[in-house]
């Protein structure tokens, strides 16, 4: 169905799950942390995803997929370690962004084998390169930019301490 192997459903499976909990960590708790159950399943897998995605070699070689993939590895392991760090400030302030863009990272291989699979027969982009998939992935970095601004907003507001006037100067 669609062209795809059983190996490459299991891959797309876990891929979706990663997208959906990375989306859902968004969602529920203004950022994705590896502090939260929602956060931890889009960090498990999309490496899972990424690891199966090594195996897959629809070009029979090494090419663009498999270096997004090993890129949202060592995404996912800087931001992963930069969320451990507590006293740089900064850290948490990367971290976000980090996490965020290996969620980003989903959207390029999704709209690409989506939209040059579907409707089948018939599909909607003609491969990587098609404006329709240029311009979905420009439109969602667009909206990964912004959300990662109202994260570190969050933050920042976080980190504020309420300011207390000095009563005896």
């Amino acid at each position: 169905m669609l062209g795809i192997t059983a190996f490459g459903w299991i891959h797309t499976v876990l891929s979706v799950g990663g997208l959906l909990f990375g989306l859902a960590a968004l969602l529920l708790s203004g950022r994705i942390s590896q502090y939260t159950t929602a956060g931890k399943l889009f960090i498990w897998l999309t490496v899972a995803s990424c690891i199966t995605g090594f195996f897959i070699l629809s070009k029979g070689t090494f090419n663009e997929a498999h270096a997004l993939g090993a890129l949202t590895l060592l995404t996912l392991a800087a931001a992963f370690w930069l969320e451990r760090i507590t006293i740089r400030r900064w850290a948490a302030y990367v971290s976000v962004a980090l996490y965020s863009l290996a969620l980003f990272f989903h959207f390029i291989p999704g709209f690409t084998e989506t939209l040059t699979r579907i409707p089948v027969g018939n599909p909607l982009a003609q491969g990587p390169q098609d404006p329709l998939v240029k311009s979905a992935i420009g439109a969602t970095f667009l909206v990964y930019l912004v959300a990662v601004a109202i994260q570190w907003i969050g933050l920042r507001s976080a980190n504020r301490k309420p300011h207390v006037p000095d009563l005896y100067p």
